[in-house]
């Protein structure tokens, strides 16, 4: 700039205002509007007119012809004076400050203070219809926002809540519709909101589009079996044992001449590794299990293909356990099979356990237990409550300490301890299931002791190293059966069916690769299901508001007491002005829900 033209009483624009220069030099004084006196760079301004101006209160509003001067400049290039004289006839401090702000406004002119540009009839065409819009948008908003506060919405106000949909879900951090309301901006006041709106019912679950997780049924084709030489072990009687209404047993006992078989259906035959069905589930890491429903890892047809005792004879892989009168294993065999099983369910089993083969089987599961036992083993004995959504309606069924539930428990984890000692006696990579030794809790009696036990549990890990697994006092171990359910536990099939067919195995680090991609879906999706559970679990509150039951004191902590609810599943902590001692059992009743803070509040009765 010129500073040469910076003269007392210049008109410059500052920071897109009008000032006046009262002292010009290496700095410059001006006046504001506001009568302030400020000294500035003389690059901070920019000048206007070079003057006389006496008072800022002269840059009175000015008439003149906009649509005249436009329409003669449109398309090309003008100066700050000469779009002034243009409009207004004269270029003089109030025509110079009113024509820029024609420019600054944006619809017949653009430009700088070197360059004026005279936008083009379709420009100013599609300026002035923006402006309309927005003008229009901003009413239909302002319209909306005092309906919403009188709470009398209408059916188009549906689309303005879009974004306060998305802030629930996570998808966004902002809401203009909760900051102009006042309310802080969060999921859950963006939940409550919509809730006290009744455009979501307490039926929506926002939690696994919140972290994130697929709820789409996985869609990738399957191939036919391949044609390959299976043990016929459909003599053998195997019973595919679960929870009612279970609908993807992938995992069969049988008991013969000494022999435990654990039989698991033979995803690996048709999930090779980064088959596309393979990816899809390394993508997913394992099923997605909501009171819902189930979201698969695997496309439907693999259960019905696969699941044992979904078809007359189901393809499986078989391990064969030989045990001694010890219950230890003498010998381990591994077989692609071919299996006739019969589906029960734990109650079916649990009063046929003097029955063959469910009396030996049971006696296999106590001397493992005790084998377990002697190694330090950790057993958690904590109520479990199953959770079910049909219709809307929620139902909360506790499940039972049922014997048959360790029975097949036990050998499930024969199995998986069978699988690692095999591949560490082949060199075959796996993806092992480890636990650190938890620390020693203080010696509680009862549920609060079993609360306590829980707390010093180290989160298991899936590592390519094998090591012992504490939890379960098992000096290696690696999750194989489930292989329909769990990614991992397929990625260990992939490797045995590998080796038996003398095919080439996966490497360790393809192995570690495996394991990190699981882990980081995996995480969100047990979040999903613990979220949700314990969403429905108040949506069933919400439904039963005089609800009364009992409650046992587990933990203390000054005045905060931890109460465990198993009719419920919930541990509340609850400020109580007694002392209750551990184990201490409390009649509670329920005084409030917050559904979007997936609080309940109770109180003793």
């Amino acid at each position: 700039m010129n500073t040469a033209a910076l003269q007392p009483d210049s008109l410059v624009l500052f920071k897109n205002r009008p000032a006046r220069v009262l002292q010009a030099g290496d700095s410059l004084e001006i006046e504001l509007e506001n009568g302030k006196m400020l000294k500035v760079r003389p690059k901070d301004v920019a000048l206007l007119h070079p003057g006389p101006l006496h008072a800022l209160a002269d840059l009175r509003a000015e008439d003149g012809d906009v649509e005249t001067a436009w329409e003669l400049l449109a398309g090309g290039h003008t100066t700050l004076a000469e779009l002034a004289e243009l409009v207004y006839g004269a270029y003089t401090p109030p025509t110079a400050w009113r024509a820029w702000q024609l420019v600054a406004e944006g619809l017949y002119f653009g430009g700088t203070m070197v360059e004026i540009i005279a936008h083009t009839a379709e420009e100013v065409t599609r300026k002035r219809a923006a402006r309309e819009a927005k003008a229009a948008a901003e009413h239909a908003w302002s319209d909306f926002m005092g309906r919403l506060r009188a709470g009398k919405l209408v059916a188009e106000d549906r689309r303005h809540l879009g974004e306060v949909e998305a802030l629930a879900l996570d998808k966004r951090t902002s809401s203009r519709t909760l900051r102009e309301l006042g309310r802080t901006q969060s999921p859950e006041r963006a939940h409550a909101l919509l809730c006290e709106l009744g455009h979501w019912d307490v039926t929506v679950n926002p939690y696994p589009q919140r972290l994130e997780v697929d709820t789409r049924v996985p869609q990738a084709a399957l191939p036919d079996l391949p044609d390959e030489t299976r043990l016929d072990l459909t003599h053998l009687d195997a019973f595919a044992i679960d929870d009612e209404g279970s609908k993807d047993p992938d995992d069969a006992l049988s008991w013969h001449d000494n022999r435990l078989w654990v039989h698991v259906a033979d995803v690996a035959a048709l999930a090779p590794p980064d088959s596309d069905v393979d990816l899809e589930a390394r993508a997913r890491g394992c099923n997605l299990y909501l009171p819902e429903g189930t979201i698969p890892m695997l496309p439907p047809a693999a259960t019905h293909t696969l699941g044992l005792g979904l078809q007359e004879i189901s393809p499986a892989l078989s391990f064969g356990l030989e045990v001694n009168a010890d219950g230890g294993v003498v010998k381990t065999e591994m077989v692609p099979s071919w299996v006739r099983v019969t589906r029960l369910t734990y109650g079916e089993v649990e009063t046929r356990l003097e029955e063959s083969p469910f009396k030996e089987l049971m006696r296999l599961a106590e001397l493992s237990q005790a084998r377990r036992r002697a190694q330090d083993a950790v057993f958690i004995e904590l109520p479990e409550l199953k959770i079910q959504v049909k219709n809307g309606q929620v139902s909360l069924q506790p499940l039972a300490p049922l014997k048959s539930r360790d029975l097949v428990a036990e050998a499930m984890l024969r199995a998986g301890e069978a699988v690692a000692q095999f591949a560490l006696a082949q060199n075959i990579p796996l993806p092992f299931t480890t636990q650190a030794v938890p620390e020693a809790p203080q010696a509680v009696e009862g549920l609060a002791g079993m609360f306590a036990l829980r707390r010093t549990l180290k989160r298991s890990v899936q590592t390519g190293e094998p090591a012992p697994h504490a939890g379960l006092g098992l000096t290696a171990y690696a999750r194989a059966t489930s292989p329909l359910r769990r990614y991992l536990d397929l990625v260990v099939h992939q490797q045995l069916r590998a080796y038996l067919r003398g095919d080439p195995l996966l490497d360790s680090q393809q192995i570690l690769e495996r394991v990190g991609a699981a882990e980081s879906v995996t995480y969100n999706r047990h979040q999903a299901e613990r979220l949700t559970r314990r969403h429905w679990t108040l949506v069933y509150l919400l439904a039963h508001p005089d609800w009364r039951g009992v409650g046992v004191v587990v933990e203390k902590r000054g005045p905060r007491t931890t109460v465990l609810i198993p009719d419920l599943g919930l541990e509340p902590v609850l400020i109580l002005r007694d002392n209750p001692d551990l184990n201490t059992v409390l009649l509670l009743a329920l005084s409030g829900v917050s559904l979007p803070d997936l609080e309940a509040y109770f109180q003793v009765v």
